[in-house]
């Protein structure tokens, strides 16, 4: 159930600093995926669990300990395609002990546009019907639906709406619980401290597509 993280064919970009990562065709790709598995999401964001989507009718048979998972800082990307809008990525990272990356959360917006989309890798070898139960602090919680999964991770994804967005921005931990392959319920705690100050600043880099005549 570790997680790998995704490596997509690398794209020519131009960087003053650091060479670019690998993420724009991921980055289109998910913004552009619909849900899977029966699943619809709320059109607002993340369907609020106490809705109850279809296929959620089930109960957990209890809780397990996840591994030890450490946070990278909340770093910004933007990538910029000529004739398109700039796409921006605030995201943050957490590895196993072992160096091993096991989640990573990912907000992306596009220049100009009101609405955002919360992408999610995880581990594959869940109970994907479940989804993912997010929470920030003690707000409201939100069920986003799993769209894709390749052969080492699982992607969940959907749009956020103002409120969770509010909460976000405030908030000091955004709690992810999944279920596992057993049906036990798996949670990790996200620091939000710094996702305001990030999503708000300056880039860490920006990556300048370029498109071969």
């Amino acid at each position: 159930m570790d997680l790998d993280m995704i490596e997509q064919p690398s794209h020519r970009f131009r960087s003053s600093s650091i060479s670019p990562l690998p993420v724009l065709l991921v980055l289109m790709l998910c913004s552009s995926l619909g849900p899977t598995y029966g699943q619809q999401p709320s059109p607002t964001g993340g369907s609020q669990t106490n809705e109850k989507p279809p296929g959620q009718e089930f109960a957990p048979r209890g809780q397990r300990m996840a591994r030890e998972i450490k946070y990278s800082d909340w770093r910004k990307f933007c990538f910029k395609t000529p004739g398109t809008s700039m796409v921006c990525r605030t995201t943050i990272g957490g590895t196993f002990e072992t160096g091993q990356p096991a989640v990573r959360v990912d907000l992306i917006e596009r220049e100009g546009e009101g609405a955002a989309r919360l992408q999610l890798f995880l581990p594959v070898g869940l109970y994907l019907q479940a989804g993912v139960k997010i929470t920030v602090d003690q707000g409201t919680p939100y069920l986003i639906p799993y769209v894709w999964c390749l052969t080492n991770t699982c992607i969940a994804a959907d749009r956020v709406d103002s409120k969770l967005m509010k909460e976000m921005e405030s908030g000091q931990k955004l709690l992810l619980e999944v279920v596992d392959s057993n049906v036990l319920t798996v949670s990790t705690s996200v620091p939000l401290g710094q996702f305001t100050a990030v999503r708000q600043g300056t880039p860490t880099q920006i990556f300048e597509q370029a498109i071969d005549e």
